[in-house]
């Protein structure tokens, strides 16, 4: 190739075609669905346990069903994707996801409803990383790529906020199975038009599948988050926390004894080894954990403590989905301008701040601007890491590998979301002393503090770890 087709071929490249633009949309309409099932739920649990005749000591189930597959078996899905086609696997995920909602919305006894979650959660396990490797190889490394993982990660975290609003109008106006229904249209809508635009992706010699692996990883990772949930339930130190938590290390650590001696591995060592890799998943686990968390604390400030209800404290958050709206839209450009690894820290450095800044939290509804401006520039400095780390941590790497490393930016994703609110409620409940709302003001500042200062500890990581793994740097 002569350096004038080279040239020529580079500016095609970087052209959003029709095409490409449409292939955008499709992806990131089914990741942004998938953002908001993590948290439309929420608001409307208590209304779900009422009309099916879920017990208190259940109903934390169709919350935890869900995030046990999402988490648990999105690394071998991912990989799945690899081998067998991106687009399949992204094709046979939205299917599921569709019967699995339609189901749960029709749900008539528990038993069904927790199974339509186990589906829910399967699906999304198949599609966030068989997306996300569908968009890395349909953008190639450079400004698209950055752009469309900025406008992925600001609509996901949107998606999280606005699950929490759109729970509870739906619940409110309708009823809490239309917080099902809602997404049978839109997997329907995605389904129609995808094969026609989405080109299928994988290896052209399929090797073999690393079975002893995927099933250590994927019991392991499946313990971790049973153990992480249970902690939050009955405290780091009971047994029905610990006993998972230990068995998941083990597992884990067989998974990577396994990985050592197969000849094709589901987790190549070589890829982990990559600093990009493994400092930007732990930039990204971080980054999930703390801002998912805050918005755990916030909630119970602006109930407890102001008095707001589930559905005022919900469209509160609204000003932080318009933050991060913003900070992925302006992330590509500033990754394109300093680099990734820089963006990591000076989003890091923002998030660290605002969330400090929310310390002078107090008692009465007049501190309100102060959560709003907090979440809001926090939103901003939070995507700006999550931009950054998704970048990070799918540079350098081979198409063939994209689906691994999208698989393993997804359960970095997952296990975050799992952890951050487990933690963040030990440290509140730690810290309070006494009853009613001032107590409960003082735990939450000293999470608080503790969230910041986990923030603190990610932009050290990047800015030790990662120095020269940033191609722009």
């Amino acid at each position: 190739m002569t350096v004038t087709d080279t040239r020529a071929a580079g500016t095609a490249a970087a052209v959003l075609t029709p095409r490409l633009r449409l292939v955008l949309v499709l992806l990131l309409a089914a990741q942004f669905m998938l953002a908001v099932d993590f948290s439309i739920l929420n608001v409307a649990l208590p209304v779900i346990g009422e009309g099916l005749g879920f017990s208190l000591a259940h109903l934390q189930w169709i919350g935890t069903a869900f995030a046990l597959c999402a988490a648990g078996f999105t690394l071998l899905f991912g990989r799945i994707a690899d081998l067998f086609g991106r687009r399949r696997l992204f094709l046979g995920g939205l299917v599921v996801l569709g019967a699995a909602s339609l189901a749960g919305g029709l749900a008539q006894s528990p038993e069904v409803l927790i199974t339509a979650r186990v589906c829910q959660g399967l699906a999304t396990a198949a599609v966030t990383p068989a997306g996300l490797s569908l968009l890395t190889t349909s953008f190639p490394e450079g400004p698209l790529r950055e752009k469309a993982l900025g406008l992925n990660g600001a609509l996901m975290s949107a998606g999280f906020t606005t699950g929490a609003i759109l729970g509870g109008l739906l619940t409110d106006m309708l009823s809490w199975r239309w917080s099902f229904f809602i997404n049978v249209p839109v997997a329907l809508a995605v389904l129609l038009v995808a094969p026609a635009v989405i080109k299928e992706s994988r290896p052209q010699e399929r090797p073999k599948l690393d079975l002893p692996g995927a099933v250590s990883v994927t019991l392991g990772l499946l313990a971790v988050v049973l153990g992480l949930t249970r902690a939050g339930e009955h405290g780091w130190g009971s047994p029905a926390a610990l006993l998972p938590l230990a068995a998941g290390v083990v597992l884990l650590l067989v998974f990577y004894a396994v990985e050592r001696r197969v000849s094709a591995p589901l987790v190549p060592l070589s890829v982990l080894g990559k600093r990009s890799v493994a400092w930007g998943n732990i930039a990204g686990l971080i980054a999930f954990l703390t801002e998912t968390s805050l918005v755990f604390l916030l909630t119970l400030y602006l109930q407890k403590v102001l008095g707001f209800s589930p559905l005022a404290a919900g469209l509160s958050f609204g000003v932080l989905g318009l933050g991060t709206v913003v900070g992925g839209s302006v992330a590509p450009k500033v990754i394109g301008r300093i680099g990734s690894r820089p963006t990591l820290i000076a989003g890091g450095i923002l998030q660290a701040v605002a969330t400090a800044a929310l310390l002078g939290l107090g008692a009465d509804r007049s501190w309100l601007w102060l959560l709003l401006a907090g979440t809001f520039l926090g939103g901003v400095g939070n995507m700006l890491v999550i931009v950054g780390f998704m970048v990070t941590a799918t540079s350098g790497l081979a198409d063939h590998e994209q689906g691994l490393a999208t698989g393993l930016a997804t359960m970095t994703q997952q296990i975050g979301i799992t952890m951050g609110t487990p933690i963040m409620s030990a440290v509140a409940t730690a810290a309070m002393t006494g009853s009613g709302a001032a107590a409960v003001l003082g735990g939450l500042r000293a999470a608080i503090a503790v969230n910041a200062a986990v923030v603190l500890l990610g932009v050290l990581t990047s800015a030790l770890f990662l120095r020269g793994a940033d191609r722009s740097s």
